[in-house]
């Protein structure tokens, strides 16, 4: 079996309401999101006697940065974000990151199809639609830029298939939004990839957890918040849960322990005291959205249209037109503006950020404050935008938008790593990362984008980092060739492969052509 399962142990509680559970699960999951639905998932297939307990502080699942309209990130596959493919210092465009995004969204792709093939999810119309990614741009270094990174990616297989243009009556036919009402005398391109998607991450989630409800083994908790966590000197995870809606007390042991509470999982780690978790730190930003509100208008744009950061904006800034499809509906959404709040999530607590600052975390917490002056004059700009402001950001990529048209909605809080370095005492990153144990015990996963989108790779890398010898096992291999058969063979440098994936999962997750008309219906 993958974990023997703990015996029971009787303890006597002295505190009013406390108790403990009597027959604890192998592993426990904080957090009903992406991450933690992924994860009990692929644990279920890799040991279907796996016991496993998901805690959610909430009472409904993917209710913070997962849900649809809090993810800034719909299907992130590098073909239309800008701000993964820089231009370096000699001119040259480096796409490192855009390969990485690309596999890993590959990746992803793969393990839905997968289970849709198994059953454990079904109609995958209704978390996964096919959708253009395009890039689009302005003036002359902009135009030329954006040529060039044309032609880096399109040496790859992964990219094979965008298209780019500098044509203004064939940019009126791929984006007619984007193209009414522009000055004809600004050199404009764009590049487009019509195998992007739009994925609800938040519906995605809801199947996942409807499906791992079902399965024998699994408890899914709501209103259920962790108020300490400690290890004893057995290895085993002892937390104390608290019910957030009759404040009853209750002890569970784990041994092992997810933490993937989105911004609630940096103040988890920092209680469960191991020492990979030193040091670490957090930068709280929100976000807003200008949502469309005129039907004529979102029927009339289906893309997912993104630009370039403004000079000295940070890269959570990348702003985009984009197309959506939210609880059945199509939704056109512009943005995100940013914002500014000591809350770690959108139902967190403005204590947040005070309560994350710790002996062992303050010095980088200062150090990447100090070297990240602009980013914190950035989000006060962004704050103290007027509505007429906000309109006139999107008027650079819908010249003809009117106010009325459009309102404002509150997104997700995401809250970007701050990390020890020894150059410069702390440093800000803006990707994700995975800390855990040297004993594999516990693992957390912190920081924002692209995160949902490479849920597969980052639980994969968890996987081989916690359970060692069973992910190197022959069964594991197999079974996870099974549910990623691309795993271990980089699609970036086998061409064949790339098609062969990509023609299964667009089958299977129907978004090929041939499916599109079964889809609308």
């Amino acid at each position: 079996m993958f974990i023997q399962a703990l015996k029971a142990q009787k303890t006597t509680m002295t505190k009013k309401h406390d108790k403990i559970s009597h027959d604890g699960p192998d592993v426990v999951l904080i957090g009903a999101g992406i991450m933690s639905a992924t994860l009990g998932v692929m644990l279920k297939e890799l040991d279907p006697a796996v016991k496993i307990d998901i805690y959610e502080r909430l009472d409904v699942a993917a209710a913070e940065s997962s849900d649809a309209w809090n993810n800034a990130g719909t299907g992130h596959a590098a073909f239309c974000e800008l701000n993964y493919t820089p231009e370096l210092e000699n001119g040259s465009i480096n796409i490192s990151k855009a390969i990485k995004v690309a596999e890993s969204f590959e990746e992803s792709r793969q393990f839905w199809s997968y289970l849709v093939d198994k059953g454990v999810l079904d109609k995958p119309e209704t978390f996964i639609k096919s959708i253009p990614h395009i890039s689009f741009v302005w003036g002359n270094e902009n135009v030329d830029f954006l040529r060039k990174r044309y032609a880096a990616l399109t040496q790859n297989p992964l990219f094979k298939g965008m298209e780019f243009s500098d044509n203004i009556e064939e940019l009126k036919e791929w984006i007619p939004l984007v193209m009414e009402g522009r000055d004809p005398l600004t050199k404009v391109a764009a590049t487009r990839m019509l195998i992007g998607t739009d994925v609800n991450f938040g519906s995605l989630t809801r199947c996942m957890f409807k499906q791992l409800k079902a399965m024998s083994g699994v408890n899914l908790y709501f209103n259920e918040e962790v108020e300490k966590l400690k290890q004893d000197k057995n290895g085993v995870w002892n937390l104390k849960m608290k019910n957030l809606t009759s404040g009853e007390k209750t002890m569970v042991k784990a041994k092992f322990v997810f933490i993937g509470a989105g911004g609630g999982s940096l103040p988890l780690l920092i209680k469960s005291g191991i020492p990979e978790g030193k040091g670490y730190g957090g930068f709280p930003v929100s976000g807003q959205w200008l949502k469309c509100t005129n039907p004529a208008i979102i029927e009339k744009h289906h893309s997912k249209v993104y630009g370039k950061a403004s000079v000295g904006s940070p890269p959570m800034s990348v702003p985009h037109l984009d197309s959506r499809f939210i609880n059945g509906k199509k939704a056109l959404l512009f943005g995100p503006y940013a914002g500014f709040t000591t809350k770690f999530l959108k139902e967190g607590s403005a204590l947040d950020l005070f309560k994350s600052v710790k002996i062992s975390n303050i010095r980088p917490m200062l150090a990447a404050g100090l070297d990240n002056m602009a980013l914190t004059k950035y989000l006060i700009e962004q704050v103290r935008q007027s509505p007429e402001e906000r309109v006139e950001a999107l008027r650079e990529y819908f010249p003809e938008a009117k106010m009325e048209d459009w309102e404002l909605e509150i997104a997700g809080q995401r809250v970007q790593v701050i990390k020890k370095d020894e150059k410069h005492g702390g440093i800000l990153e803006f990707g994700t990362e995975v800390v855990s144990a040297a004993d594999g015990s516990i693992a957390a996963l912190l920081g924002a984008s692209p995160g949902a989108s490479t849920a597969i790779s980052i639980m994969l890398n968890l996987l081989q980092r916690c359970f060692k010898e069973k992910f190197s096992s022959e069964e594991w291999q197999e079974k996870i060739k099974q549910m990623v058969p691309s795993h271990g063979k980089p699609l970036s440098t086998n061409p064949e492969l790339c098609k062969e994936i990509r023609t299964w999962t667009g089958d299977v997750l129907k978004l090929n052509k041939e499916h599109e008309a079964e889809v609308a219906l």
